[in-house]
């Protein structure tokens, strides 16, 4: 696969903003742990290796286990996610998939549970940002970082 463009070169200003909402959320106090299963999560359900390859890192930096990330795909079935993560998981998908779901009431019930206003406009405005690098990354063709053994076979 070969790269297409670099956004942050191409339009330094915007790239710039959209890497200032990353710090506004990371500071936001939403949890880090939290932050990159959301960011996984989609990144799961938009097919982008980018993304996974390096949100995958992060949440491991973050403690995450590799047990939850390996069961992230199906979390509805397994155990090993809060009430907390799966009101987030579940907003996670119903906005990734927006024109399928159109935001169920259901899932907003769960999540107004489980986060404060404040939380929720958070959580919705990473879900929107993790949408928007998964659609630079896939549409410009970004390169993950390919291990020495990888590259052998």
């Amino acid at each position: 696969m070969k790269a297409r463009l670099n956004p942050a070169t191409a339009a330094p200003e915007t790239y710039k903003a959209m890497v200032a909402l990353e710090t506004a959320i990371k500071n936001s106090g939403l949890e880090p742990n939290l932050i990159e299963l959301v960011k996984m999560r989609a990144s799961q359900i938009n097919g982008c290796a980018f993304c996974l390859d390096m949100h995958s890192k992060d949440a491991r930096a973050h403690g995450e286990t590799e047990q939850r990330l390996y069961l992230l795909n199906a979390w509805r079935e397994s155990p090993l996610y809060t009430d907390r993560e799966r009101a987030a998981l579940g907003w996670t998908e119903a906005l990734t998939l927006v024109a399928a779901t159109h935001a169920p009431d259901e899932d907003y019930e769960l999540l107004a549970q489980q986060f404060s206003p404040a939380e929720q406009a958070n959580l919705t405005m990473l879900i929107g940002a993790i949408n928007t690098w998964n659609r630079l990354a896939i549409g410009f063709r970004f390169v993950h970082p390919v291990a020495a053994h990888a590259k052998a076979s």
